[in-house]
């Protein structure tokens, strides 16, 4: 998932480029994540991270420049870490279904894993969806080019005729997306058990509705293997 920037990541100051100063860094960012995970993005600071971290102020702050920019780092950790974990396995399954399958189902089962710590995208939404700047313009931008892929997988399924031609790629994308907010809702808010098996049943619906002959017995076979 390209993406382009929407906002300064300046190198850190005074930090090495590699080495030390970004095992520091990356660990730093690590630790924020999990604290944003259960306090959001607004509970960081400085101060409370640099308590946890056993370091000065100053030290974390050389790394980051300001709370504004230790949060647009962390949104992008996460970023980075859900690629490795959701996109990048499924980039590598064959375009069409099979591909659009993995994304879906390893996306489920991060936000299924996620109900406990918090998911950064849709704890960061509640956050700053009506809050301009920054911090907004980055996690609008990470969310966007997940969508976005997203999208691609859902026309190219259209395009290897595992769905019908005029399947609509955006509202297919948008039910999708809904189900991946109802289990982290309900799951984590309402404690209703069993919400990733609710998720995948629904799935099978959504893209069901819309698969060819073939599409239709493919979902099947992929529906039927350990998710």
């Amino acid at each position: 998932m390209s993406r382009k920037p929407s906002a300064p990541n300046p190198e850190p100051a005074g930090a090495e480029p590699s080495g030390k100063g970004r095992q520091t860094r990356l660990a730093i960012l690590d630790c924020a994540l999990q604290m944003a995970g259960r306090i959001g993005l607004e509970g960081l600071s400085i101060g409370v991270l640099a308590d946890r971290m056993h370091m000065s102020k100053s030290g974390v702050f050389a790394h980051f420049g300001s709370r504004e920019e230790l949060q647009i780092s962390v949104i992008r950790h996460y970023h980075d870490m859900f690629e490795a974990e959701v996109f990048y396995p499924a980039v590598e399954m064959p375009r069409g279904l099979p591909r659009l399958h993995v994304m879906f189902q390893r996306w489920l089962q991060q936000v299924s894993r996620e109900v406990e710590s918090g998911c950064i995208y849709i704890s960061g939404a509640v956050e700053f969806d009506d809050r301009p700047g920054p911090v907004r313009e980055a996690l609008v931008l990470m969310v966007q080019t997940w969508h976005d892929a997203l999208r691609r997988a859902i026309e190219q399924a259209v395009q290897e005729g595992h769905l019908r031609a005029e399947t609509p790629a955006q509202q297919v994308l948008f039910e999708l997306h809904g189900l991946i907010l109802a289990l982290h809702h309900d799951a984590r808010l309402l404690r209703i058990a069993d919400c990733p098996t609710m998720a995948r049943r629904a799935y099978r619906r959504v893209l069901g509705a819309w698969t060819t002959g073939p599409g239709s017995e493919l979902l099947h076979e992929l529906s039927d293997e350990p998710a």
